[in-house]
């Protein structure tokens, strides 16, 4: 008859093989689960737009999950009407390549003429248009999530988001998705 303290060593050792085990599957899944990166657009700009597109396509094509969800203004990224019209203004953005003073970036057309600029120094380097990117997004399974809540203060309706865009969804359904997101950034 085993004596208590073999018992005992035999259950301990039974225990360690089990949680062992365990920890050996769950690191296998983990390993086999494609990483994941969630993204929340908030500003329409154009300078604005590159960041979530950038990174989610880039994502994508490394065979990660990727979502952007387009909040407040970062709708116009996707809308159909106003995607191709994103503009960077010159008043008070202190990052722009030469500083505008104040007075010159409120001088009518100024914005035009740096999202001109900023369009063509992007073009000269052989980066990707917005269109280019949305196209790239929309083929590589990235996920364009429009905020529903966003959307009725604004009064947009889904019809006005360019197709591969998902039907609208709120704020509880997108952090479900993105709880278990191996990079999660707002921007």
């Amino acid at each position: 008859m085993p004596t208590k303290v073999t018992a005992d060593a035999e259950m301990e050792k039974r225990v360690r093989e089990a949680v062992d085990a365990y920890l050996a599957e769950k690191a296998q899944k983990e390993a086999e689960r494609p990483k994941k990166i969630a993204l929340i657009s908030s500003k329409g700009t154009l300078d604005m737009a590159y960041p979530p597109l950038i990174l989610a396509t880039t994502a994508a094509a490394l065979g990660w999950e990727a979502g952007i969800f387009f909040t407040f203004y970062g709708l116009n990224i996707i809308h159909k009407k106003k995607h191709t019209k994103l503009q960077i203004a010159p008043l008070g953005n202190p990052a722009m390549p030469m500083p505008v003073p104040n007075l010159v970036g409120a001088i009518p057309g100024m914005t035009a003429l740096g999202s001109t600029v900023m369009k063509s120094m992007f073009k000269s380097h052989g980066i990707a248009t917005i269109d280019d990117l949305l196209e790239a997004a929309v083929d590589g399974g990235v996920r364009l999530l429009p905020c529903a809540m966003t959307m009725d203060v604004f009064g947009y309706k889904a019809t006005d988001f360019l197709p591969g865009a998902e039907a609208p969804c709120g704020a509880a359904t997108f952090l479900d998705w993105a709880a278990d997101a191996d990079i999660s950034l707002f921007i």
